[in-house]
């Protein structure tokens, strides 16, 4: 089904050929005033094309906007500033968006055509070292949108989450859950100073002494590190489960190591004339690809860096088939982007610059009675996923996570996420497909039939401003994904579904729907629907629910 937008692409592609046969016609951009006044779409053509065809842009304007034949699509084209085409719908294209929504159902904002090629999103990717905490809550929401946003465009997408499971943190939580473990039957033993000092260790050293009833010395090391490690993983695979995230694949650090990824990074490196030896260490060259000093690859003592590990790991998702690679992480990964990216090229590999694409979210500070919660009583230092979901349920945090851009700092108001009002985000935008719900159990028409009942309605008659607006709202959604696709910023797609709750509630408050007048009682029922529609859809990109009831 051919959307208006592209049929006044094609309109105005045609007009600018007839004016200009000589010439390459540009790329069109055919963009949304803020002002409806000033149009449906609005083209700067002619302010491309002046130049070139030495003409004034205006009067070219308004040769092209001559041009432009009748079309059951347009209603009319007026030349605006020094040389904007302003392009107004006809009133039947205007409301076409209802029919198409009714049409496409779950599928409408989905892109048309596939990507070209594989995606990865790797997000997450916390230390087993603990339960998540509310970081790990945003890093979740943002990265399982991104990669649903891709899935919408086209893509196909692979989700994976990255175990550090080697390195000085493991080696702390180690010996933290040994010092628990002989605790258990001397509590003189000491306590590492730097250990992890959260509930968890003593429900981790528990079940290893249940597991393990004769080690009452527990000086297996190893096989104590091990147990910590699955245990953690455990819970944070269920803390995302109950999250509502899935990942298609859990790549090991350690593996790096024992398949050999990382010397042979190295020695790549070294082979192409990218490292030198200084102070009994091995430096890259970074400054070479923009960095503004070289960086130490492995330490006079013989251990790698944290960010040679990171370079292997990139390999393998470029050897794995993955051309586009976005990684969400924490604020605290900033240094890593250029160290990555220049140990990347310096492999000369054919990897493209610029590979991977970051996203990076910054600190979250809760609140709850006017106060900032700072400890979790499990993990005793900070707040946990797991908090959050308990306090306030699973689509609350997922929305008020996504509700800011992710490089900006985010409060999250637990009392805010508990109120049923219009100051809550995720209540008012999921209010309307109740109130969709609602209106369609009175109308005697179950949802899962609504569509098909609707979607041949006479829809000459939604006319009015309440329903001018919702139509306009209503179009731009594949717009707005494919911009949030675009930008990787799923908190648009939050921004989109307020602004659009806010003008059915405008409307179902103003307005009867199911009115005396059959025509216009059908007309504003398809237009109720296809709301609801695209409220679920959006909701579904970001991972929350569309209750029937609230």
């Amino acid at each position: 089904m051919i959307d208006p937008r592209s049929e006044l692409a094609a309109c105005l592609h045609a007009a600018i050929a007839c004016i200009a046969p000589v010439q390459p016609v540009p790329q069109l951009s055919l963009e949304r005033p803020k002002q409806a006044q000033h149009g449906d779409y609005a083209s700067n053509a002619a302010l491309q094309l002046g130049k070139t065809l030495k003409r004034n842009p205006r009067e070219l304007a308004a040769a092209v906007a001559a041009a432009m034949g009748p079309s059951p699509w347009l209603e009319r084209v007026e030349v605006a500033g020094a040389g904007f085409i302003n392009l107004f719908l006809s009133p039947a294209a205007r409301q076409a968006v209802v029919t198409r929504i009714l049409d496409q159902t779950d599928r409408y904002g989905r892109a048309a055509t596939a990507m070209s090629g594989r995606a990865m999103v790797e997000f997450v990717s916390a230390n087993p070292t603990g339960p998540l905490h509310v970081g790990h809550g945003r890093g979740a929401a943002v990265g399982d949108a991104i990669a649903t946003l891709l899935e919408w465009q086209g893509a196909e997408v692979h989700r994976e989450f990255y175990y550090n499971d080697t390195g000085a943190q493991i080696a702390s939580l180690a010996l933290s859950v040994q010092a628990r473990v002989r605790q258990t039957y001397d509590p003189a033993v000491p306590f590492p100073e730097d250990g992890y000092r959260g509930d968890y260790i003593r429900d981790i050293a528990a079940a290893y002494c249940s597991a393990h009833p004769d080690d009452r010395a527990a000086d297996d090391l190893d096989a104590i590190r091990r147990f910590a490690v699955a245990a953690l993983r455990r819970e944070q695979d269920s803390d995302l489960a109950a999250f509502g995230v899935r990942f298609d694949h859990y790549y090991l650090e350690s593996s790096l190591y024992t398949d050999g990824n990382v010397q042979s990074v190295v020695d790549r490196l070294v082979a192409n004339g990218k490292t030198y030896e200084k102070d009994g260490a091995l430096w890259l060259k970074t400054t070479e690809y923009g960095d503004d000093k070289d960086r130490v690859m492995r330490r006079s003592d013989g251990s790698f860096t944290y960010f040679v590990p990171d370079i292997a790991y990139h390999v393998t998702k470029w050897e794995r088939g993955f051309g586009r690679v976005v990684n969400e992480q924490g604020a605290d990964h900033h240094s890593t982007i250029v160290r990555v990216r220049a140990g990347l090229q310096a492999l000369e590999m054919g990897i493209p610059e610029g590979y991977p694409d970051y996203v990076l979210h910054q600190m979250v500070t809760v609140m709850k009675g006017g106060e900032e919660m700072k400890i979790s009583k499990r993990a005793g230092d900070y707040v946990t996923v797991r908090d959050l979901i308990d306090e306030v349920g699973r689509d609350a945090v997922r929305f008020l996570l996504l509700l800011r851009k992710a490089d900006s700092q985010l409060t999250f108001d637990v009392d805010l996420a508990r109120s049923q009002s219009e100051e809550n985000p995720v209540y008012y935008v999921q209010y309307v497909h109740a109130r969709v719900c609602s209106v369609l159990d009175k109308a005697g028409i179950p949802w899962a039939t609504a569509p098909a009942m609707l979607k041949d309605a006479d829809l000459s008659a939604l006319t009015n401003p309440y329903e001018q607006a919702l139509l306009r709202r209503l179009a731009d959604f594949p717009d707005e994904l494919a911009v949030a696709e675009r930008e990787l910023a799923p908190h648009l797609i939050t921004f989109y579904l307020k602004e659009l709750a806010a003008q059915f509630h405008s409307y179902y408050n103003a307005e009867q729907f199911l009115v005396d007048d059959p025509v216009l009682r059908r007309a504003r029922l398809a237009l109720v629907v296809a709301t609801g529609q695209v409220v679920r859809n959006g909701l579904g990109v970001l991972g929350v629910s569309a209750p029937e009831k609230m």
